[in-house]
């Protein structure tokens, strides 16, 4: 066994985990706090990319990044407040599962429509530059910045939702929206909230992966059934186990690939997920207490 070859895919692992950590802890907050299974989270990720698409030539590379994550929080706050808050309180859960996977279907097909089927690649000149080496392993610098745009994103969010007082009334919200009224937090404004979160991390995960590979509308499709998987894995509503699992998956699919064949790599999460579903059905890192 070749240690230089492990180190790479050790490398790519940790890339692979960053970018599956940003979606996955997107997924956890939404369905933590609104016990919303979010289907149109692929479609939102590949909307994200695009967005990045447009904005990283005009403005460069960081600032690009931060207005495709406010813009998509924007969008997160819009559906929110305009499709999922006006679904009739009986059979919610079934409604906006229905209703998300009909949003992803729109958004797909209009993407196709306004941008065309077939795949678009970031200009060279708008791509960042560089190698970063660590001893024999060489990382080009757009594969190192989507670890640091995600370690940085995912520690303010660790922050925010453990250290201020809007993550305990998150987490107030998500176990008992009637009780958390009472004392005075608005389950409205801390929806929004979690919505606005939960898309704004699914287009930064988009838009780090747009100056590395190229960007399609059918982008979302395969990616929301592995994180979907990891979510699931991680315990449904945990956000420390959708990052701590998206980076094991991460390191599987890598190590799968590398010493096995695509197909074995695009597999391995399910298999893990059915492992762990029976020896563990609430997953790994299930607490009474979500986000």
């Amino acid at each position: 066994m070749d240690a230089t070859y492990t180190w790479e895919l050790i490398a790519n692992g940790v890339v692979l985990g960053s970018s599956y950590a940003l979606l996955a802890a997107g997924l956890a907050v939404i369905f933590g706090v609104l016990n919303v299974v979010n289907f149109a989270h692929g479609a939102l990720y590949m909307l994200g990319a695009f967005a990045a698409y447009f904005f990283i030539p005009l403005t460069g590379y960081w600032v690009g990044i931060l207005l495709t994550a406010a813009t998509m929080a924007l969008i997160g706050i819009v559906m929110q407040e305009g499709l999922l808050r006006r679904l009739p309180a009986d059979g919610a859960f079934s409604r906006t599962m229905l209703l998300t996977l009909g949003l992803a279907m729109i958004i797909q097909n209009g993407a196709i429509m306004l941008w065309g089927a077939g795949p678009r690649q970031l200009p060279e000149d708008s791509r960042p530059q560089g190698h970063l080496v660590l001893g024999d392993v060489i990382i080009p610098i757009g594969r190192a910045f989507i670890v640091v745009v995600a370690v940085v994103t995912l520690g303010v969010l660790y922050l925010l939702l453990s250290r201020t007082q809007v993550g305990r009334a998150m987490r107030g919200v998500s176990q008992n929206p009637t009780a958390a009224l009472v004392v005075g937090i608005s389950p409205e404004r801390i929806g929004r909230l979690a919505m606005a979160l939960g898309v704004g991390l699914a287009g930064i995960a988009g838009a780090t992966l747009t100056p590395v590979f190229t960007v399609s509308p059918q982008m979302g499709i395969t990616i929301v059934f592995k994180v979907f998987a990891i979510v699931v894995i991680g315990g449904l509503g945990s956000v420390p186990g959708a990052v701590i699992v998206s980076y094991l998956v991460g390191m599987l699919e890598s190590f799968a690939g590398g010493y096995g064949s695509a197909m074995t790599q695009s597999v391995s999460v399910f298999l893990f997920m059915i492992a762990i579903m029976l020896v563990r059905p609430q997953g790994l890192f299930s607490t009474e207490v979500r986000v």
